[in-house]
């Protein structure tokens, strides 16, 4: 079975940015993450470089697609862990008709931050 690079996608943020935005609107939480994203982000106790780095990695990937969020909503992606911790992507509505119709078969994602930013890389293979 061979495996080609669809894509690559990378984002960075500023972790301040995402608490500024939280403090002016809570609200910004149940519209940028699923159920399930929520809960992963509680287990963390919602730490702004983890907002951060979760929305940064929702970026990366629409842009290792080449699309950007047009014709998705941004909770058909989800930034969830396995059972290491590690960032997985899970994909659903309209962005999983999309990976479908593209045989795009996975995306994998790194996650980091620093004191002051939030980066995310993402490859989509075929």
């Amino acid at each position: 079975m061979s495996m080609e690079i669809y894509g690559i996608g990378t984002d960075i943020i500023e972790i301040d940015r995402i608490k500024q935005s939280l403090n002016r609107n809570l609200k910004l939480l149940d519209k940028l993450f699923s159920k399930n994203e929520l809960e992963e982000l509680k287990k963390k106790n919602y730490k702004s470089e983890s907002i951060a780095g979760n929305f940064a990695a929702k970026e990366a990937v629409v842009k290792s697609v080449g699309t950007g969020l047009r014709g998705f909503n941004v909770k058909d992606i989800e930034i969830l862990r396995d059972n290491l911790n590690k960032p997985v992507v899970v994909a659903s509505g309209n962005f999983k008709i999309f990976l479908d119709e593209n045989n795009i078969k996975d995306i994998k994602v790194s996650i980091s931050h620093s004191k002051s930013y939030a980066t995310a890389t993402a490859i989509a293979i075929k």
